[in-house]
């Protein structure tokens, strides 16, 4: 029986290798032949589709025809405390990760972008802080909040994150707050932009954030 065990387990082995990496759920825009991915998280209680993530996924994909994939990420219904979402986070992780594989395996993309949005933002700076060999390219934060304590607290996770870094945040509200501890993170790996004007929803401010977040990938790709 021994002699005929090890053939079925390479084949196993060989069809787990080649088996096809499933999109997770969300919304997806095809790059067709772009080597380059951005994948977004929204904020908490909205959904792929709604403020923030929306306009800058359509905006991506239009202006430079990368794969765009924004994740519907875990949410909980009725109002819950931070901490309570913590427990969501191994789920969160497992989405993004899943969003990585599908890109790579099954669209060929080389380079990974991750951008997160609110509680988006808490659940992919966090992902990043405990998975540094995920491969993602750089990072896109917009209207990231740090109350909490870890993993919640992106201030904290950013201190771990390596990879290239762009802070987006509202400057008539709390995000400014926060990102102002973040100052001595800055440097040529880690750039904010505010937007003068705009508070933590970015409603009426669209063109602003797509501006800064398209105009910082052009930079990266162009290096």
């Amino acid at each position: 029986m021994e002699i005929h065990k090890q053939p079925l387990m390479a084949l196993a082995l060989l069809f787990s290798a080649h088996a096809a990496a499933q999109m997770p759920p969300g919304e997806y825009l095809d790059g067709k032949g772009a080597k380059v991915a951005v994948v977004l998280a929204h904020g908490q209680g909205l959904d792929a589709d709604s403020q923030v993530v929306s306009p800058l996924r359509k905006a991506i994909y239009n202006e430079l025809g990368y794969h765009t994939l924004s994740l519907q990420m875990p949410t909980l219904s009725g109002h819950r405390s931070l901490q309570q979402y913590v427990a969501t986070f191994p789920d969160a992780y497992a989405r993004i990760q899943a969003a990585l594989d599908f890109l790579r395996k099954e669209k060929g993309v080389e380079r990974v972008y991750l951008m997160g949005y609110s509680m988006g933002g808490r659940m992919t700076t966090a992902f990043l802080a405990n998975n540094p060999e995920a491969g993602v390219t750089g990072y896109i934060g917009v209207g990231l909040w740090a109350g909490g304590p870890e993993p919640l607290n992106t201030n904290i996770n950013l201190r771990k994150i390596v990879v290239p870094v762009i802070d987006v945040y509202a400057e008539n509200d709390r995000d400014a707050q926060f990102a102002e501890n973040r100052k001595p993170l800055l440097s040529d790996r880690f750039v904010q932009v505010p937007i003068a004007g705009a508070k933590h929803d970015y409603r009426g401010y669209d063109d602003q954030v797509t501006k800064a977040v398209i105009g910082w990938l052009t930079k990266q790709e162009a290096k």
